[in-house]
């Protein structure tokens, strides 16, 4: 019997020959029957990739043979099966799209200039000491955010990670400058470079949660700061972290409450909106 999982991870790292990479991971899952979204850059790799979980673990084993992934943290969890349409595995400047792959300096430690790490009990130590002045803030597109979320935190107002830049460099965010800001995304590569962007932008205290979203809910479930469910990018939509998730997310056809996410183009020309069971039907008519 099958067995699906899906692993997610990124590493950044310097890498002289991205096309060279490129090749060798659509060969590795090719061979393994796998299917996902891969991307490589200069800067490294981010990765999505699903399949039966002996294949998927045939994968990890050669990935992590290459020098530069060799402590890739990889973070498992339970597909449904066929969770990906194809397998699409690219060279791009930027692993994550802020569109300043010039700014980005990367060693063979990560990011430079990045913000402070924070474990999920060290966030939890930062809260303890430091209160009602922590900032959380939300590293994703606002329409994950509508599903779930860190408790109070600023959810910016953008479509695409794209737009990060633009809103940092507007002055809507300057009031937070002096103040402790940790920045969360789904699995902490986009905090990677989030947060350094910041930090050279004269936010004096950036940290960012390692590992993301996903490192906090293993670890806290439904007990800590996080509210809702994780929009995750394959056929799965969303993922809860325990059996008493909250229901954060509103319908946008009928408002009632929901965390069900789906493919649904609208005047707005948005991709995706939060739709609840009844409405998807009536759609489905």
């Amino acid at each position: 019997m099958s067995t699906p999982k899906i692993v997610l991870f990124y590493v950044f790292a310097p890498l002289p020959d991205p096309e060279a990479i490129r090749l060798w991971q659509q060969s590795v899952c090719e061979s393994a029957g796998l299917r996902g979204r891969i991307i490589v850059s200069p800067h490294g790799i981010n990765a999505t990739v699903g399949g039966d979980i002996r294949d998927v673990k045939r994968y990890v084993r050669a990935t992590r043979s290459y020098p530069a992934f060799k402590h890739a943290d990889i973070k498992w969890s339970d597909g449904v099966g066929e969770d990906f349409p194809r397998l699409s595995v690219k060279v791009r400047p930027e692993i994550v799209t802020f569109g300043a792959p010039g700014e980005l300096k990367v060693d063979e430690s990560g990011v430079v200039g990045g913000g402070t790490r924070l474990a999920p009990e060290q966030l939890h130590e930062l809260l303890d000491a430091r209160g009602d002045d922590v900032v959380f803030l939300d590293g994703r597109n606002k329409i994950e955010a509508e599903i779930g979320r860190f408790r109070d935190a600023i959810v910016p107002d953008v479509e695409t990670t794209r737009d990060f830049i633009p809103l940092i460099e507007s002055g809507a965010l300057d009031h937070l400058k002096s103040r402790p800001i940790v920045t969360y995304c789904t699995g902490g590569v986009r905090c990677e470079v989030l947060s350094a962007l910041m930090a050279a932008r004269g936010f004096d205290e950036v940290y960012q949660l390692d590992g993301g979203i996903v490192r906090y809910g293993e670890k806290y479930g439904d007990r800590g700061n996080w509210e809702g469910s994780l929009y995750v990018f394959d056929k799965r939509m969303k993922i809860d972290f325990g059996a008493d998730t909250a229901v954060i997310g509103k319908c946008v056809r009928c408002g009632s409450p929901t965390s069900e996410v789906i493919n649904y183009p609208d005047g707005d020309g948005r991709e995706l909106a939060v739709v609840c069971i009844d409405c998807q039907a009536e759609l489905a008519q």
